[in-house]
């Protein structure tokens, strides 16, 4: 049994059945949060009917963007919850130097080219994770299928990777984020 299976909070975020009390709204554990494009996409915000979105050279899909003279990949933050054993995801957007994008939109298209990841930039910052310069990162190869996964280099948001995240930072990450779910978990 994981330490967060003594919080309340914790047990209504992970019961499927339970509805809450005020709005009926149902949880069935973490809640994984993906940026739609770099925070620099100046364009409109991609939707389901238009998830393609080119505006003279830039193009943005649901993996890969060009913005001007930037190549960008989306891939995976993955931040451990401290005293359970998952992990919350997030897919966030790495700037990479061009022989890195055209490297994974090779692999992405020939079952022959594999990705093999590399140095990259974070395009987007997490609320209380942002930095005033560029936060390096390094892209690992996810499996078949699987967008790659960030590993941040330096500064908080590495440690936090290194050292996981508390939950009541997690819920205060959701709440930064736009989905304040606290007074959903605060009462059966």
């Amino acid at each position: 049994m994981s330490l967060l299976a003594l919080d309340a909070r914790w047990r209504r975020l992970h019961d499927e059945a339970r509805s809450c009390p005020c709005c009926g709204r149902r949880f069935s554990g973490l809640i994984d949060f993906a940026y739609a494009h770099p925070d620099a996409w100046p364009h409109a915000e991609p939707t389901p009917d238009t998830p393609v979105i080119a505006v003279g050279a830039d193009r943005l899909s649901p993996d890969l963007c060009r913005l001007g003279e930037d190549r960008c990949l989306c891939a995976l933050l993955s931040l451990p919850v401290r005293g359970s054993d998952e992990a919350v995801h997030f897919a966030l957007w790495v700037a990479v130097a061009p022989e890195t994008f055209y490297a994974y939109l090779e692999a992405a298209t020939d079952d022959r080219a594999a990705f093999h990841g590399g140095q990259g930039w974070l395009m987007n910052d997490l609320p209380g994770y942002a930095s005033e310069d560029p936060i390096a990162c390094t892209l690992i190869p996810g499996g078949p299928g699987e967008r790659p996964r960030i590993a941040v280099s330096d500064g908080p948001l590495a440690t936090l990777s290194a050292e996981g995240i508390g939950f009541d930072a997690l819920l205060d990450l959701y709440a930064a984020l736009g989905d304040d779910i606290r007074p959903h978990l605060a009462a059966d």
